[in-house]
């Protein structure tokens, strides 16, 4: 083989290599019941949602007894083992043998939503073997509201496998994906006020530097347009005191004041009690 051949087929070996290298370390993720066109908006949105969950890994041990010590391992929308190529999303691993059992798959995956949380649902898990009628098992998580927080508190509630059908693994955890949108608080007289003041703050500080350093002003003539403000302070005044008045200007005062012709008059009447008889 000639060595550009040679180079060429080398070249096509490493690239089926990476194509293979880069379909295995992709990781599949949840896909719900049904076809895919049946997804609904909803669906698609809620799963969008938890794509901040998918990076993660949460695990939870649980302990009765001597018979029962087991760890639970679960992702959300993810395999909890990529090289096994099983879809367990959640996946129960015995501590005692090793024996590991999947409990859902994320290929048969239900998602619901109220106000503050979501509930998702892998289906399609090993088969029970004394319990449920040998039915698939399945696992419920549910992730509730609580702000500030990605994901905490992953946790087994209970496993319901008494029943003859419809038996289930119930989890629960915190995240703040499951919270709904913040709405603005603020109301438009609030808005208003806030561009209001904010204009106003504007034209004092804007105003006070123009006269101060443009103008060259001192003192309260910083202040924009001073003159025409304490205009405005007088005839606000001025018609305080007209709407205010408690009497029309054209009554006489309710008191007599102390003038010369009264004085004149007192001092006359005190000179005629002195008088000699």
């Amino acid at each position: 083989m000639s060595p550009p051949c040679h180079t060429s087929a080398l070249l096509l070996v490493f690239m089926a290599l990476a194509v293979a290298g880069a379909e295995q370390s992709e990781e599949r993720s949840c896909d719900v019941i049904g076809d895919e066109s049946s997804e609904s908006q909803m669906e698609r949105a809620l799963l969008k949602k938890l794509e901040p969950l998918s990076h993660m890994r949460f695990n939870v041990t649980v302990e009765k007894g001597k018979t029962e010590n087991y760890v639970y391992h679960f992702r959300v929308c993810r395999e909890v083992n990529s090289t096994l190529h099983d879809f367990g999303g959640l996946v129960q691993t015995d501590r005692q043998n090793g024996k590991t059992t999947v409990i859902g798959r994320i290929n048969e995956t239900q998602v619901f939503n109220g106000s503050d949380w979501i509930m998702l649902i892998y289906k399609g898990g090993d088969s029970y073997g004394r319990h449920c009628s040998g039915e698939k098992r399945r696992a419920v998580i549910m992730i509730s509201c609580k702000r500030g927080v990605t994901a905490s508190s992953f946790s087994i509630i209970s496993e319901e496998r008494e029943k003859e059908q419809e038996c289930f693994y119930l989890f629960e955890m915190d995240s703040s994906v499951a919270c709904p949108a913040e709405n603005s608080h603020l109301s438009v007289g609030s808005i208003l006020l806030i561009t209001f003041v904010s204009l106003i703050a504007v034209y004092i500080i804007g105003g006070f530097l123009y006269q101060r350093l443009v103008v060259g002003a001192k003192g309260m003539e910083q202040i924009p347009h001073f003159a025409f403000w304490q205009d405005l302070g007088n005839l606000v005044a001025d018609g305080c005191d007209f709407v205010c008045r408690s009497k029309p200007r054209n009554v006489p005062a309710a008191y007599r004041g102390v003038g010369d012709d009264q004085l004149g008059e007192e001092s006359e009447e005190r000179d005629d009690h002195l008088l000699p008889m």
